[in-house]
């Protein structure tokens, strides 16, 4: 019956009889239908056109057959649009394109919706479509829907399959869409990776991805990278000053390209990989850029003149560095060899390792209160480690091991953690553990110790054991939430009656009068102070210490003789509000050495204050910038940008959100007697939840700590705080604000220097440059600094000042330089040229604080607007 429905299909197609049934067909016209099929003349096997086809054709592999499924040539045949399947074995057929000299699929339209021999693909004005067996809408695969005017298909001799109309103008091509392949004269584009197939054997899209971003090409695995371009030893960068835009290849090598931003017409070439090609047959030869589905990115020279293939290049080099080449959990070694960890042993899978008898690896979800208990953490050798641990930031610092596998342990998608112990620094494994490596003997110190998250076979996990519990609940909870009402009301009312009588040391329950609802919906509220009682406390706010944009800060002491320091917010408008909402939002629940305290609040018939630790020393930029008899030495100024490093770093990567503090300056660095650390005023303060890069908001912070990125309208992240905590670093080392009268001897105006107007972060750049770091530095110190401490920490200064924000270290990577465990690299002078052009405006401005950014010079591929709003809604004040 098959064989009746192909043929009847076949004659449809060829002959016309749209409606005839075969058991009307004459025997003898039958016969010679029969003979035409099974023929060694093959006479309804389609011609194969050469370089394009017009509308209203179809294609079928059965169509077809014997050419193989190709129905459409390039002019010189070098390559052949088909419907082929992968292997003569398969029954899974795809529409493809191949290049015929190595048989090798360069294009796939169907990767991942197969069909069969006798489905089509029809072409008609519209543009194309690919349907299954049944020839129904909708189709397995189509071109854009807004085609309507398609003339003609041509296969190009470069491999583009290309859909034009009338007027030869391209409306479709398949070199926009690439699959796992680029070819010569095709272009990778950002946003549109290339993806790897699940097997040899099969086309469909695999969990490797090869991806570029503003600055470099990378391999990812589920979205996590394991290899850049930049870092692999045969590539050389040519600029920094450049965003990449494309990736190419030519005989020559590969190139990510983009555009500078003198003449935007012009392509640059920002990193390249030559080919070292001795052969001298290139114009003979034919080269793909391709996803292999073990994650390695080859690329493969077909030789016309030898009929062979050859890889001339691929990476990782080290095999073992694709992350899942030896399964989850397998140890590979030897450039492949696999083995399970220890305490370990393969699976039912081929491509996983299981614990050994007595407990579960902990899948994604189980998390919840039954299993909690039961977690636990499998130990890894020493020697072992994970690829993509080098290419993520911990997931917190300064932690012990026990927060580290706690956290680990709530969070549904960890898999286990990764703990450096000279740091503090925890990598959580998420979602899916990949294959290990072992360290290299340079690096097999045992600083990064693996733990794998386990759940003991014990937990209990009879379904009916599960339901009975869910049932007991669910018939005593109308009763639960009855009980639930009556205790909360009488909580409220025995609290307003035991208020009423009794002083409880300035504590009291939070009145919502006045629009104070407001303050209702945060959960985990510190503790609610009474006004009149803070009023006391402070003696009336009679000893000022402090004032920000918001508000003043007092001094006051509690009934039992704790100092506190009381922040008083004096906007009462809706700015107020959100000011004072986010500051509790920030800091009421984190708990960092190098953060202040929030002790409490008062939000009573609208007042809005918070109440502090009490820091004696007040903020640093008393001792800094007015001095006196009391100069903070070297190690004071290193003691406190390593503290702030820690309290930002955990800030950024140590809470449940990332919190950016959107106004570091040295007032808002504290110190007590014994110079311990804490940053302080939240009120500017913004929250990133987990799946947020950035986040776009209104300006705030200081003028003169700003990041480009406020002026630009750009989204502001983390990275916003590295900024400004850059320039909070140039002022420790000078003693004085980075915008003020600076003495530069050899000046010309006489012969022991003089005082003029000096952009410090330009003095410090040039200073750089010209490796003369100890004259930065505050002359109160009288020369007693090492010139290796003021070099690290202006370098550091210099990479958390970069332009771009993508260049600027995070926070973490920032402590692990200046506390000696990351290296401090040479800072990108490409992305500090901005400084020139706002040091040259402050010089013209004979010191003044320079009001605006004018359009910067060419070789300035930024451009600011005005900075006359630095003191609208957001901006703490004018420094």
């Amino acid at each position: 019956m098959p064989l009746l429905s192909y043929i009847h299909a076949a004659l449809r197609r060829r002959m016309g009889f749209s409606g005839v049934a075969l058991t009307h067909l004459p025997p003898p016209f039958f016969s010679a239908v029969f003979l035409l099929f099974f023929s060694p003349m093959a006479v309804l096997s389609g011609p194969v056109s050469v370089s394009s086809i017009s509308p209203n054709f179809t294609a079928s592999y059965y169509s077809f057959i014997d050419s193989s499924g190709a129905f459409l040539s390039s002019p010189d045949t070098t390559f052949q649009a088909r419907i082929s399947s992968i292997n003569s074995d398969s029954k899974s057929f795809y529409f493809v394109v191949v290049h015929v000299p190595s048989n090798a699929v360069i294009w796939s339209a169907n990767r991942n919706s197969p069909i069969s021999q006798s489905s089509e693909l029809r072409f008609s004005n519209y543009g194309l479509a690919l349907y299954d067996d049944s020839g129904s809408p909708p189709p397995v695969w189509s071109t854009p829907e807004n085609i309507s005017a398609a003339a003609s298909l041509r296969l190009l001799e470069s491999g583009n399959l290309a859909l034009l109309d009338s007027a030869n103008v391209s409306l479709w091509q398949s070199f926009d869409h690439p699959t796992d392949v680029i070819v010569p004269g095709q272009n990778l584009t950002v946003g549109k990776p290339l993806i790897s197939s699940s097997t040899d054997s099969n086309f469909s899209e695999g969990n490797y991805r090869l991806v570029l971003s503003d600055d470099d090409a990378m391999l990812q695995w589920k979205g996590m990278t394991y290899w850049k371009m930049s870092m692999d030893p045969r590539a050389f960068r040519h600029t920094a000053a450049a965003t990449v835009e494309y990736m190419m290849m030519n005989t020559s090598g590969v190139y990510l390209m983009g555009k500078n931003g003198i003449n935007h017409l012009d392509a640059i070439v920002i990193i390249s990989i030559e080919f070292n090609d001795s052969s001298g047959d290139d114009s003979m030869s034919f080269r793909t850029i391709k996803l292999d589905h073990n994650g390695a990115v080859d690329i493969v020279k077909t030789s016309a003149k030898y009929a062979s293939n050859v890889r001339e290049f691929t990476s990782p080099v080290d095999s073992c560095r694709t992350p899942y080449i030896c399964g989850s959990l397998g140890v590979c070694s030897n450039g492949g060899y696999c083995r399970c960890a220890l305490s370990f042993h393969p699976g039912t899978s081929n491509s996983e390792c299981v614990p050994a008898e007595g407990s579960n690896l902990a899948m994604e979800g189980s998390c919840n209160s039954s299993i909690m208990s039961s977690i636990n953490y499998l130990s890894l050798r020493e020697d072992l480690d994970y690829v993509l641990n080098d290419f993520v930031d911990p997931t917190m610092v300064n932690a012990n091991l026990s927060t580290c596998q706690r956290s680990c342990s709530t969070n549904c998608s960890c898999m286990g953690v990764f703990y450096v112990r000279n740091s503090g620094s925890c990598y959580f494994v998420t979602d899916s553990f990949g294959s290990l490596v072992i360290k290299s003997s340079s690096t097999s110190d045992g600083s990064r110790m693996g733990y794998v998250k386990v759940v003991n076979n014990n937990v209990v996990s009879s379904e009916k054991l599960r339901k009975f519990p869910i049932l007991v609940v669910a018939l005593l909870l109308p009763l639960l939430a009855i009980v639930a009402v009556i205790s909360v009301a009488s909580l409220i009312w025995f609290r307003r009656a035991k208020t009423s009588k009794i002083d409880r040391g300035y504590a009291s329950p939070l009145s919502f009068e006045n629009g104070d609802e407001l303050f209702d919906s945060i959960p985990g509220l510190p503790v609610a102070f009474d006004y009149n009682n803070l009023f006391t406390a402070t003696k009336g706010f009679a000893t000022k210490i402090g004032a920000g944009g918001f508000g003043s800060v007092y001094k006051g002491t509690l009934p039992d003789g704790t100092d506190v320091a009381v922040k008083k917010i004096t906007c009462l408008g809706s700015q107020g509000k959100r000011e004072f909402l986010s500051e509790i939002a920030a800091i009421g629940k984190v708990h960092h050495v190098n953060l202040v305290r929030l002790k409490g609040f008062c939000a009573e018939n609208g007042q809005r204050l918070l109440v502090y630790e009490f820091m004696n020393r007040g903020s640093i930029d008393r001792t800094l910038f007015e001095g006196g008899d009391c100069v903070l030495g070297w190690d004071e100024r290193f003691g406190i940008a390593l503290g702030a490093a820690r309290g930002l770093a955990y800030l950024h990567s140590g809470c449940e959100y990332t919190i950016i503090h959107c106004d570091i300056k040295p007032e808002n660095i504290l110190v007590d007697d014994k110079l311990h650390v804490k940053i302080s005023d939240f009120g500017l303060s913004k929250l990133v939840g987990p799946d947020e890069s950035g986040i776009f908001t209104t300006m705030r912070g200081t003028r003169g700590y700003l990041a480009p990125e406020w002026l630009t309208g750009a989204s502001i992240s983390d990275k916003t705080d590295v900024y400004s905590y850059g320039m909070m670093l140039f002022e420790l080392v000078s003693g004085k604000k980075n915008s003020s009268l600076q003495h530069r001897s050899g000046s010309g105006d006489g012969p022991g220097g003089s005082n003029r107007a000096v952009y410090f972060p330009l003095l410090a750049l040039e200073m750089h440059e010209e490796k003369r770091y100890v004259e930065l530095v505050d002359r109160r110190l009288g020369g007693r600094v090492g010139v290796e401490g003021v070099e690290k920490v202006v370098r550091v200064a210099l990479w958390c000042v970069q332009e771009e924000p993508r260049r600027r270290p995070s926070m973490a990577n920032v402590v692990g330089m200046l506390e000696g465990g990351v290296a401090v690299a040479e800072p990108e002078v490409e992305g500090l040229n901005f400084l020139r052009f706002y040091g040259r405006r402050l010089a013209e401005a004979g010191g003044e604080e320079v009001a605006f950014y004018e359009q910067p010079e060419s070789g300035f591929n930024r451009s600011y607007d005005s900075l006359s709003s630095y003191m609208s809604d957001g901006i703490s004040g004018a420094r």
